[in-house]
């Protein structure tokens, strides 16, 4: 015997559960594309009514290199590689150098132009330019409407809201500036303005501009804010410095200037040491000229004075080493100066050590000075840097506070060593100048006078020369000056960062689609109800003997008044399997009942009673539900006499058997409600009524009772040869069947067959095929052939073609309809 490959098995299982799924959920495809459409038409409208943001990014390199001094006293920084940028980024971020970014552009006031459909901001390209005087009181904030009359006049407007436009309520402004005529140049001064607008783009008449003045303050914070300074990566000294603008020109234009404002902060703070020693040396030639040109003339007047026109060649080269020690004395008083100054600094323990001038420019050869002073002034630039943005207890701060400490006292030790030194060198020049005085002393008088006019007129031309030179060199060195820190990339261009158009679209599609996908897994998920073929077999352990589709004919009698539909052929399709099912008996009693009310078993007993009448079977239907009668509504005929009367004994069996309009089919009124039906159906007489339909028809089908409701149909099943349990798509709760498949489990019912009742969508069958009990063929909805072969249904489709021509919402409506 071949073995049976199961995996094979499990694969078209699979498969079918797949394409089960997937045929569930795809039959609403109406709603998925009118939702679907629905959000690309929102996302359209949203794109069309929104200013795009760009985002703007340049980019700038920061010197970071520290002094090695200021690492040896940071010993946690010796190892690091001393990239630190934070106060760089605080820097750039602060309101100080956004002032200073501002200063250089026309950001006070905002250009926009007049439209119906969103805010278009003109920028640099504005017909006009509006110059503010905001040392005057102005109204900031107010949109203002600018009408260019000629290329001379225009005339201000209040500003009108579009329809379209949703904002807060603004202040009117200056009222009294409105509706007159101005010349372009001319001042308009009132109370609360002061402005002058001019024309820059001639030949614009009749052009709307919006504008509105913003204030400084207001321009400082927000900018400062809208900046993003990021690291380029973690191993660089670059700085991305980025943000998002409504208009890429005026984004590009802050940033530029942004990082040129910073790089001459940088450039001045470097200046600031040249311009401190040209101010002393300033200071020091200031005094020095006065006494030079003072001696000069005294020299001058000793010499007409006395006819003396040089002294003796003999003592010419003792004066010129007296002068050249009076040059060397004058040159260590100016150092013993400098260093007095730097220890006053030292003593006073400040922080700000700016105006601190570098000993190489004073002429101090002392490597060590000026590596120490040099380190210093650079932590001082960096902690005004840093305090523009944080306070004193910032840990930057005390970081840079501990180093500058450090440095501080080895200064200090420094400082006061060559103060020392320098003392003992000048006491060692001003003994070698008194020893050659003596000698000048042999001299006669006057020529003794010369040579002391003399050699101070020399000491103060020497010392003048040697300070201009000074001079000189410092503002060469400011001349020279660049800053450490340059732009690598200006900006220039925008991203489009909101809105994001594309992924918009994909968003709108996917929640076109997944937002009815979701509602209707989760209204699947709190549905109880039976909602296909293989939901039922779930939960329905009973065998299904027929399919009924949906009817949508206005009446019960399909079989009879539509025998060519699809709901007329499916209980064709139940005849034939009953008939399977009884073949081997005359009479067929045929029970039909269900769980509760509704769900379709009087349409079932009547339809299938009018299937087995045109099979030329004589039938009869009964109305066996005593409790809600409807059958003979459906025949047209009153419940004064039926079933319920004979059960009592007031009438006889042939009285309450009435014939329909079709010569084989019959039906037994319910009766009159009674207070006792469950009692009634119990009698013996109920047996004697079936007794006698036994003998007199073909086919007996009893409606009886929701089984789920009463107690009495239990019994009533053991009388008939076939219990038919209707269960409803999209009506019977799956918790109703849990009676009947108790009762079928513990054999206490017999004979017992499910039908599926007001299909919509079939959804386990497959290409018109429903594998059922007795494997009977069903034709589905879907069928084409059907369609073509039916006549009925052929006119049923054309209805439905012209009902899809009526407004969309009647159309959209049905399509989540349940029954």
């Amino acid at each position: 015997m071949e073995k049976l490959d199961l995996s094979q098995l499990d694969n078209e299982e699979k498969a079918l559960e797949i394409r089960y799924v997937v045929a569930k959920y795809i039959r609403y495809w109406p709603w998925y594309v009118l939702f679907t459409m629905i959000f690309l038409i929102a996302t359209f409208l949203f794109h069309r009514y929104t200013v795009d943001e760009y985002e703007v990014t340049g980019s700038m390199v920061i010197k970071t290199n520290t002094s090695p001094e200021a690492r040896i006293m940071d010993r946690s920084n010796i190892f690091n590689s001393g990239v630190n940028l934070e106060n760089d980024i605080l820097r750039l971020r602060s309101k100080n150098l956004a002032r200073e970014a501002l200063k250089k552009l026309h950001f006070d006031v905002e250009y926009f132009a007049k439209t119906n459909i969103k805010d278009i901001e003109l920028y640099d390209r504005s017909p006009i330019r509006i110059d503010v005087d905001w040392g005057h009181l102005q109204v900031t904030d107010t949109q203002v409407e600018l009408q260019i009359l000629s290329d001379e006049n225009f005339k201000l407007l209040p500003y009108t809201e579009s329809i379209l436009e949703i904002n807060a309520a603004q202040a009117s402004g200056d009222e009294s500036i409105y509706n007159k005529t101005y010349t372009f140049g001319q001042e308009i001064e009132t109370g609360r303005s002061k402005f002058t607008v001019h024309l820059v783009n001639p030949g614009r008449v009749g052009d709307i501009v919006i504008f509105q003045l913003k204030n400084p303050s207001y321009l400082e914070e927000y900018w400062a804010r809208a900046i993003r300074v990021n690291l380029e990566n973690d191993f660089s000294s670059v700085l991305r410095i980025t943000t998002t603008t409504k208009v890429v020109e005026k984004g590009r234009d802050y940033i530029n200037s942004l990082m040129e404002s910073y790089i001459n902060y940088d450039l001045n703070e470097k200046n600031k040491i040249q311009e401190n020693t040209i101010a002393f040396i300033e200071e020091q030639l200031g005094f020095l000229e006065d006494s030079l040109k003072q001696k000069e003339r005294e020299l001058q007047e000793f010499k007409v004075e006395n006819k003396l026109l040089d002294v003796s060649a003999e003592f010419s080269n003792i004066l010129t080493k007296m002068n050249t020690l009076d040059e060397k004395s004058a040159e260590l008083d100016y150092q013993l100066n400098y260093f007095e100054q730097i220890r006053r600094y030292m003593e006073m323990k400040s922080k700000d050590f700016s105006d601190v001038i570098a000993p190489s420019v004073i002429g101090v050869p002392d490597p060590l000075l000026n590596g120490l002073i040099q380190t210093l002034v650079t932590l001082s630039q960096d902690r005004r840097k840093l305090l523009a943005t944080v306070n004193e207890n910032h840990p930057e701060v005390v970081k840079i506070d501990v180093q500058m400490e450090k440095v501080q006292d080895a200064l200090f030790e420094n400082v006061v060593n060559l103060i020392e030194n320098t003392q003992k060198q000048k006491q060692s020049i001003t003994r070698e100048i008194r020893s050659y005085d003596a000698q000048f002393a042999t001299l006669p008088e006057s020529e003794s006078k010369y040579t002391g006019i003399f050699r101070e007129f020399k000491l103060r031309e020497s010392l003048y020369t040697y300070l201009l030179e000074k001079r000189a060199e410092a503002g060469i060195a400011r001349a020279s000056n660049v800053s450490d820190n340059a732009i690598l990339d200006a900006a220039k261009r925008g991203t489009l960062v909101f809105p994001k158009k594309q992924q918009n679209y994909a968003l709108a599609i996917a929640l076109g689609l997944l937002l009815p996908f979701g509602f209707i897994v989760v209204r699947d998920m709190f549905d109880d109800t039976i909602k296909d073929q293989r939901d039922l077999k779930k939960h329905f352990m009973i065998p299904q003997l027929g399919v009924i589709g949906y009817s949508q004919k206005e009446t019960n009698k399909v079989v009879l008044e539509h025998p060519k539909s699809a709901v007329a052929e499916s209980f064709r399709s139940l005849r034939s399997a009953i008939t399977y099912l009884a073949s081997g008996k005359n009479t067929k009693r045929i029970l039909v009942t269900s769980s509760v009310s509704g769900e379709g078993k009087t349409f079932t007993s009547l339809n299938l009673a009018s299937a087995m009448a045109l099979g030329s079977k004589r039938t009869v239907v009964v109305g066996g539900d005593l409790r809600r009668p409807k059958l003979a509504q459906y025949f047209n005929q009153s419940d004064k006499v039926g079933l319920s009367t004979y059960l009592i004994g007031k009438v006889e069996a042939p009285e309450i058997v009435m014939k329909s309009d079709n010569e084989n089919l019959y039906f037994v009124p319910s009766g009159v409600i009674p207070p006792n039906p469950a009692e009634l159906l119990q009698t013996q007489r109920l047996k004697d009524f079936l007794d006698y339909l036994d003998q007199n028809f073909d086919v007996i089908i009893f409606d009886t009772p929701p089984m789920g409701l009463v107690s009495e149909t239990i019994d009533l099943m053991r009388l008939f040869d076939i219990n038919l349990y209707v269960v409803r798509q999209n009506y019977t709760n799956k918790d109703h069947l849990v009676m009947i498949n108790d009762l079928f489990n513990n054999k206490q019912v017999k004979n017992v067959y499910g039908v599926f009742n007001g299909i919509i969508n079939s959804g386990y069958h497959y290409e018109g095929y429903n594998y059922g009990y007795g494997n009977t063929y069903l034709y589905s909805q879907n069928n084409k052939y059907m369609y073509n072969y039916y006549g009925d249904d052929l006119e049923a489709k054309k209805k439905k073609i012209k009902l899809s021509k009526k407004p969309w919402f009647n159309k959209v409506k049905k399509l989540f309809k349940t029954r």
